[in-house]
């Protein structure tokens, strides 16, 4: 086991994640109800079983009609029946006819125009009135050929698609009610410590509200996941461990948060360490967020967080959400965007560092960013209210107000 007292080196941040990713996969895909589908990935491609449109419709209302008899302005047709959508005409169009067509209604056999209704003068609304042409139409025109959006066989939807709302009326258009997606996964959410009362309770003198617990919860399920609410571990030893083996469901990730530090009262790495099972306990090379666990509790794999709420949201963000990414069957990268510092900063020592931040389009369009004043990992407040994080690499030089800086924006419900 690696060392608990320090002697450990700091892991980069890039390594510490791809380690956390490594060992994470997916659960069994599953056959699932398109209306169950919103936000999940999809396991398997998707082949579209109709084309869209099935026969050539009409893109506008007015007469369906053969270009040959439709040379000259003042020509006069028959109308000899109508094809409205859901209701096509059946005949076929012959010399000198025409066929009343609304948008969205098969074209009938025989044409190969439509002329738009405001182009006409017709004598009545009626099987058997004059159709007089006010402009000679072309062929082809406004009629939508079968399979202009899909052909039937094509793929429409790839293996690994996040489905929206606008890619489910796809599948469903195109002959679908059920896809194969990867579960979601299942995160159960620990908190550990004497300290803490559940969300609710008036906390006595010298405790807090666990409002991890209650933020990492909302977090998973934000990114996808579903969280299992695996209550309050105290400060003794087995705790932990005791907590998570009474979970109420099977379970694809532990997430921890506290004890993760080298304290006396902390004991997420030696409950691991007792468990039998390998421990990959690391600091990482990060501000805030130094402390960090990465182990296994009968197989299942574990992330525990630091405390500080500040920490353990960042640390969410770089290294939970990307978990959770990897075992819905898809996966994460943030966004990150150069932006004008709107400040100084001193020269950065050997970890990576996340300024709470907020970005904004300066006066002339350009994207720049203002570091808070005070970035404290027990601060909450300030990190509910930023929008963005500025990544300053580790021995990042001096900078100056103007200087461009890496930002990573931070979603909006997360």
């Amino acid at each position: 086991m690696p060392n608990k007292g320090g002697g450990q080196g700091l892991l980069p941040v890039a390594e510490a994640r791809a380690r956390i990713l490594a060992g994470l996969s997916p659960r069994q895909a599953e056959t699932c109800h398109l209306a169950e589908s919103m936000g999940r990935v999809l396991a398997s491609d998707v082949a579209a079983r109709l084309s869209l449109p099935v026969e050539p419709v009409s893109a506008m209302d007015g007469y369906a009609a053969r270009v040959a008899d439709c040379g000259s302005v003042g020509t006069t047709l028959t109308r000899i029946g109508e094809s409205a959508a859901g209701r096509p005409w059946t005949g076929t169009l012959g010399a000198g006819q025409a066929v009343r067509i609304f948008t969205g209604a098969v074209i009938p056999d025989g044409a190969d125009c439509i002329i738009l209704q405001e182009d006409v003068d017709a004598s009545a609304e009626e099987d058997g009135a004059s159709v007089i042409i006010r402009e000679v139409p072309r062929e082809g025109r406004f009629i939508r050929p079968a399979g202009l959006d899909v052909t039937a066989g094509d793929i429409i939807l790839a293996a690994g698609t996040v489905m929206s709302a606008r890619l489910i009326a796809l599948a469903t258009s195109a002959g679908h009610t059920h896809v194969s997606l990867w579960p979601r996964p299942h995160v159960g959410v620990l908190s550990t410590g004497d300290e803490l009362v559940i969300p609710g309770e008036t906390p006595g003198r010298g405790q807090i509200i666990s409002s991890n617990a209650t933020y990492l919860s909302a977090f998973v399920r934000a990114c996808g996941g579903v969280p299992v609410n695996l209550g309050i571990a105290r400060d003794r030893p087995g705790a932990m461990l005791e907590q998570v083996r009474s979970a109420p469901l099977p379970l694809d990730l532990i997430v921890t948060t506290g004890g993760a530090s080298v304290g006396v009262h902390d004991h997420v790495v030696d409950d691991l360490s007792s468990s039998g099972t390998e421990l990959g306990f690391w600091k990482i090379a990060m501000r805030p967020g130094k402390p960090l666990i990465h182990g296994q509790i009968d197989g299942i794999p574990l992330l525990g967080l630091p405390g500080n709420p500040v920490s353990s949201a960042v640390c969410a963000n770089i290294f939970l959400r990307p978990a959770i990414a990897r075992l819905s069957g898809g996966s994460y990268e943030p966004e990150l965007v150069t932006a004008r510092l709107g400040c100084d900063l001193p020269e950065n020592d050997r970890r990576q560092d996340y300024l709470r931040s907020t970005l904004a389009v300066d006066a002339d369009g350009n994207m720049a960013v203002e570091p808070a004043r005070k970035q404290d990992s027990s601060m909450i407040g300030i990190y509910a209210h930023a929008n963005a994080l500025i990544v300053r690499p580790p021995f990042d030089p001096p900078k100056s107000a103007g200087d461009a800086v890496m930002v990573m924006r931070l979603d909006p419900l997360l």
